[in-house]
This record gives C-alpha cells, sequence and structure tokens, in this order.
C-alpha cells in the first residue's frame, strides 16, 4: 500500500564529509560506523501516525504496536483511521489519550480542514508551528516528521532523549546543558538531521 512505503533518509559524502570536517569527534564516528542508514515514511499522515505512536517509549514498544497497527487496520490513511473507534485503536497497545489524539487528527484530515500536504512547501518552523496546532502533537513529534517524513536537512531534537545521550557519549559528557547542545547543533548546521542519524545511533551502542 502506498501509504506503508518506506525509504532511507537521502544522504551521502557531502553531508559526511562536511560533518567530518565541523566535529572531529563526529567525524571519528562515522568513519567508525560507515554509513548508518535511517528509515524515513514519505506519506505525511502514516509518519505522523508513528510519530505519535513513538512519544515517550522505547524503540522496541514502537516497533510492537505499529506491527499491530499494520496487523489489524492494514492501511494507515485518513479515512480509515478517522472510521476507527479510540477503544479499537487503543487495544494496539498505546494509550487511550494516544489513541483519542490519533483518531481526532485522522477525522481532521480525512475532513480537508487539516491539509498535511501544503506542509512540503513550508519552511521549517511553520512546519513546527502547524503541527503543535494539532491537539497532542508536540515540538518533538513536529521535529521527528521533519526528519522522517520531509527528510529536512538540519534537525536536532533537544526533547529526544537518544539523541542527548548520543551526544553525551560522544563528547564524554556525563550530563548535556541546553547551551552545550545548542553549540554542538550550531556545528552541524546545515546537515544536523545526518548528525541526529549518527548521534541516535551511538545512543543505543
Amino acid at each position: 500500500m502506498a501509504s506503508l512505503t518506506t525509504k532511507f533518509f537521502d544522504y551521502g559524502r557531502e553531508e559526511t564529509d562536511y560533518l567530518t570536517n565541523a566535529d572531529e569527534a563526529l567525524g571519528a564516528a562515522i568513519k567508525r560506523m560507515g554509513k548508518v542508514e535511517r528509515v524515513v515514511i514519505p506519506d505525511l499522515f502514516t509518519a505522523l501516525v508513528h510519530a505519535i505512536v513513538a512519544q515517550l517509549i522505547s524503540a522496541k514498544a514502537v516497533r510492537t504496536i505499529w506491527d499491530r497497527m499494520l496487523n489489524r487496520f492494514g492501511e494507515i490513511s485518513p479515512l480509515h483511521l478517522a472510521a476507527q473507534t479510540a477503544d479499537s485503536i487503543q487495544s494496539c497497545g498505546i494509550t487511550m489519550k494516544k489513541a483519542l489524539c490519533i483518531q481526532r487528527i485522522a477525522q481532521t484530515v480525512a475532513s480537508g480542514v487539516f491539509l498535511l500536504d501544503e506542509l512540503k512547501e513550508l519552511p521549517d518552523a511553520e512546519v513546527i508551528k502547524k503541527l503543535t496546532a494539532l491537539d497532542g502533537v508536540g515540538r518533538w513529534t513536529a521535529e521527528m516528521l521533519l526528519i522522517h517524513a520531509l527528510e529536512r536537512r538540519d534537525v536536532v531534537s533537544w526533547g529526544d532523549i537518544a539523541i542527548r545521550r548520543g551526544m553525551m557519549k560522544l563528547y564524554g559528557l556525563p550530563t548535556i546543558t541546553k547551551e552545550q547542545f545548542e553549540k554542538y547543533r550550531h556545528s552541524y548546521s546545515p546537515y544536523g538531521s545526518v548528525a541526529s542519524i549518527y548521534l541516535w545511533e551511538l545512543s543505543f551502542e
């Protein structure tokens, strides 16, 4: 089904060479790890539902719940999910709060009140502004959509625990302040999303 199509985040030597020159520690990690692939979901609605499911739970739990949703609903589309009850969505293993959020967003998109495709033409800050106006969507969820659907190039999410953990590992820090995080984030620009891909991988090593 079209809505379940995935691909890898598109990047190459230009991005990794830039990051290697910009940050010695990250460059050493890139050289050691080789190319790290990151799955993206080009369909915006599917990616948004996936990001909501992923809020505040482990990657393993996300995979389990996502598989259940695919098996139960088949198609993760606005019309299809708008027709489901919140109980049915919740029974895949998510909280009722998330289930209601997914159901409401599906109805909002299916009715044409919120046009997800318009996000493709907007700058990152505007995408975040529009998405966070939806009930249950915070900045982290919006930033995940920027990376995992829109493939925007320069996103490093302070709200992502794994990214912060990856930074701490990379630089040998026992903790990390917002100021330290911002310094590193600026050094990765304009390819912060590729840095994020490596930081995620580092956090689970």
